[in-house]
């Protein structure tokens, strides 16, 4: 499960360079595509979830699920002000980047270690 993770977390992570590069140039991101990017993480998180509740990759998996649920809440806040039709501040698009980046670097770390 961790490495099904891996995958459904790095195509999530295209979609999501996709957005952010719509939103530091000031423009809006295509919202199917912003729904997609947000299932995937969550199946990425339940993946994820699932493997640390069965002991699967130890204590590095555990810490990239909880960056990860960081994440996803930073996420959820941009899914906000995305709904509400306005541009979200560039510093938590970015903030939400690096926490992806972060618990993916973790959870990569994990599944090779």
């Amino acid at each position: 499960m961790l490495t099904a993770s891996v995958i459904v977390f790095a195509i999530a992570a295209l979609g999501g360079v996709v957005l952010a590069l719509h939103v530091l140039r000031d423009k809006f991101a295509p919202w199917a595509l912003s729904l997609v990017h947000a299932l995937l993480g969550a199946t990425g998180l339940v993946l994820l979830l699932l493997a640390v509740l069965k002991g699967a990759g130890g204590s590095l998996a555990t810490s990239a699920l909880v960056v990860f649920i960081v994440a996803a809440l930073g996420g959820f806040f941009l899914a906000s002000v995305h709904y509400r039709k306005q541009l979200p501040p560039k510093g938590i698009v970015v903030l939400h980047a690096l926490l992806a980046v972060t618990g993916f670097g973790l959870l990569l770390t994990a599944v090779l270690t």
